[in-house]
């Protein structure tokens, strides 16, 4: 049963803003592909993303550094043709706006010209204050994305909670308030302690879309290939399993397997 406040037409970055104002939760899913991306359109959701995450999901990656941005256009070309409410967000991939704030708007506006996606999304803070700039300034919208930044897992070394040490705490929240002060639209939180994402969401004016990071912020995103429960080996405390496609996919390939091979399909009725 939906539980929307608003029926938008089509969701915009300003229907992100009015919902934070109105106090009613946004909803965010991933997709790659077309099939997907319609149907998580057609059940109502409010943001689509396009995910350096396909890097994983889709083509088996360790982490989301190797997929490209050509990769990244063609998996948003085909989610923004199946998308007819959804606001399509799509990640600029690792190497593509990082070092270089030219680089950063090109690669933004091949996002948005070829793929025709709504906005980008940006994995950082103060590092990459002049690519955002750059991109904001030629009127790309852009979400950014603080706390555990798996692109930068090499740096990292790992994907634990970030920002439990107070040191870090008052870099994100820092960062929070810059990426406000820039122009950002929203900000994705992930993996940060549920108490400081609650303080960062109530201290700003855009959305904070929290992954792992508590009940307190002004929405909710997961990879959908998880919380439909096609993968099965990735099991994080706040991935929450809405079905289990995997074994339910398994056994109807088994049974499909069987009936060719005992003659039982295709049928009379199967048959022309």
């Amino acid at each position: 049963m939906s539980v929307a406040k608003n029926e938008y037409r089509r969701v915009t970055v300003k229907s992100l803003i009015d919902m934070k104002s109105n106090n009613e939760k946004i909803s965010m899913l991933t997709a790659y592909d077309y099939t997907m991306a319609k149907i998580v359109d057609s059940a109502g959701v409010d943001v689509i993303l396009v995910g350096d995450s396909a890097s994983n999901v889709m083509a088996g990656h360790e982490t989301t550094v190797p997929i490209t941005l050509d990769q990244m256009i063609y998996h948003a070309s085909s989610v923004v043709r199946a998308a007819n409410r959804s606001l399509v967000v799509v990640d600029l991939p690792f190497g593509s706006y990082q070092s270089d704030p030219k680089e950063a708007l090109r690669s933004a506006i091949r996002i948005l010209k070829e793929s025709r996606g709504h906005s980008v999304k940006m994995e950082g803070g103060k590092e990459i204050k002049e690519s955002i700039k750059r991109i904001l300034n030629a009127g790309i919208p852009v979400m950014g994305h603080l706390g555990l930044t798996p692109q930068s897992i090499y740096k990292f070394g790992t994907y634990t909670v970030r920002a439990k040490e107070e040191e870090e705490a008052d870099k994100l929240r820092h960062d929070s308030k810059l990426l406000e002060k820039l122009g950002c639209f929203a900000i994705v939180l992930e993996k940060v302690p549920a108490k400081l994402a609650k303080e960062i969401a109530e201290s700003l004016t855009i959305p904070v879309i929290g992954i792992g990071a508590g009940a307190g912020v002004d929405g909710q995103v997961l990879v959908t290939h998880d919380m439909i429960g096609m993968t099965h080996e990735f099991n994080p405390r706040f991935l929450r399993r809405y079905l289990n496609l995997y074994d339910d996919m398994s056994n109807a390939f088994k049974s499909y397997i069987k009936d060719v091979k005992s003659v039982d399909f295709p049928n009379d009725k199967e048959q022309y």
